[in-house]
């Protein structure tokens, strides 16, 4: 066997060592830092550094001859590029181009993605990890030198050209024009009714149409008051032209569909109090899109004890009261959100929720969600005494009867169950519904499981009761 093919046997089994060896650490190193969030084992990034210096020097021991007969294989192979970096380690492709990474960078869960994709990720709304799937605590993208390295070298041991970084390039089409446009409109505000009105409209539009226009607002902390500038110049409520008010409090609609503008938006000092307003004194659009931004700003549970504090629940109550159709599903929506915090059902059941609620379900009016929150409520205390003195039993054992929804029909349960345990008064009402149809029977047997458990609750308590009599 010829010398240089020794040479390049040898040479070829040593590298193949040494590749495993530093794909192993890589992995390694990866996996430190994903779970311990940026912070990456010293010693592994050294014995790294090590293989990579140990390839480098065995790279030298070529001779040139075997040197220059791979470059010019690899020069009279087109495809050379594309099939070397077809086998690279698979701890230096992108989760999510599933490419060799060309501008590598660290996301807050220490998860390393290549900047272009994790751009185009997070530009759409995105606020999780696409790998771990955890919520990210900010957006910060922090450059992975030493994977940026690693990789570099790797192409450089195959003569591979590293890839050039991509520019990322705005999918929705903003422009730096359509920045100018951004600001110029919120400067607008500051200005004449008439531009302010044709600002907001305009706004309103494109926040609608455009996530990148509702992202503007999360970029620049000043945006939002400086929008709200209109409502907050006026001293009463009759010197804001309703159209106005309409369209700046659907563009806070708008951007609060944006995830990561909720918190910005209800955190923001006059938003919750011009809500208020809106919902109190606006048109009946208005006041039906304040109801449904409150509903979108109750997603996060700061927001649902921001919002409950500052007596966001009567004028919800109010307007479903009233019973507009256009507002009265956006009121509901939001009640029931805020009201899944403890506090709140309180407030809420101090407000009037509970008259407001089985008024409207005697009338038939929006049953299923209005039955959801009633249900909901029924953990309260002085909920159960208002309802057992509003008449709650007949009304919901004659829609028990009526209802061919099973969700309905365990909701109503749910409350008469709570009814039953709290109030014996109400015990006289239920046997004599059950010897004469046999309603709460036959939710025990078709019911739903947790409809089923509280209807068979209920007959017990009132068995229970009938034997002790008998006993006595």
């Amino acid at each position: 066997m010829a010398k240089s093919e020794v040479f390049e046997k040898d040479h070829a089994k040593i590298t193949m060592e040494l590749k495993k060896e530093l794909q192993r650490l890589v992995s390694k190193i990866i996996d430190d830092s994903s779970s311990t969030s940026d912070v990456v084992n010293d010693e592994l990034i050294d014995k790294a550094n090590q293989i990579l210096q140990k390839l480098k020097q065995n790279s030298k021991k070529k001779s040139n001859d075997s040197s220059n007969k791979k470059f010019n294989e690899m020069n009279n192979n087109t495809s050379s590029n594309e099939s070397s970096t077809s086998t690279c380690p698979q701890e230096f492709r992108c989760p999510i181009s599933k490419e060799i990474m060309r501008d590598p960078v660290i996301l807050s869960t220490g998860q390393t993605y290549d900047r272009l994709f994790i751009q185009k990720w997070l530009k759409a709304g995105n606020r999780i990890c696409p790998k771990t799937q955890q919520v990210l605590s900010h957006t910060i993208l922090t450059p992975n030198q030493l994977v940026r390295d690693m990789i570099t070298q790797w192409c450089k041991n195959r003569g591979v050209q590293f890839p050039s970084p991509l520019q990322y390039s705005d999918e929705d089409g903003l422009t730096e024009a359509d920045r100018d446009l951004f600001l110029s409109l919120l400067n607008k505000m500051s200005g004449r009714e008439t531009e302010q009105k044709e600002a907001a409209r305009t706004l309103r539009s494109l926040t609608k149409r455009m996530p990148s226009f509702r992202a503007l607002f999360g970029e620049n902390l000043e945006a939002i008051p400086q929008l709200l500038t209109p409502l907050c110049q006026k001293k009463t409520h009759g010197e804001i032209h309703p159209d106005l008010q309409e369209d700046l409090i659907t563009t806070l609609l708008n951007l609060s569909i944006h995830d990561n503008n909720k918190k910005l938006v209800a955190e923001t000092p006059m938003v919750i109090p011009l809500l208020l307003d809106a919902l109190r004194f606006g048109t009946i659009e208005t006041r039906s899109n304040a109801a449904a931004t409150l509903f979108t700003l109750s997603a996060l549970d700061s927001n649902k004890s921001l919002i409950g504090k500052s007596g966001g629940l009567k004028p919800l109550i109010e307007l479903l009261e009233e019973g507009h159709p256009l507002a009265m599903k956006d009121a509901a929506s939001a009640i029931f959100n805020l009201c899944i915090t403890h506090e709140n059902k309180a407030r809420a059941v101090r407000d009037g929720a509970v008259k407001a609620l089985l008024n409207k379900i005697k009338n038939r009016v929006h049953v299923d969600e209005l039955l959801a929150i009633l249900a909901m409520l029924s953990s309260n205390q002085k909920a159960v005494e208002e309802m057992g003195d509003l008449g709650a039993v007949s009304c919901l054992l004659s829609l028990i009867k009526e209802t061919n929804c099973a969700r309905n029909k365990e909701n109503c349960i749910a409350v008469l169950y709570t009814l039953c345990y709290y109030d014996r008064t109400k015990w006289k009402e239920m046997r004599e519904e059950e010897s004469t149809y046999g309603t709460l029977s036959q939710v025990a047997q078709n019911g739903t499981s947790r409809a089923k458990r509280k209807a068979n609750g209920i007959l017990d308590r009132l068995n229970r009761a009938i034997n002790l009599t008998h006993t006595a």
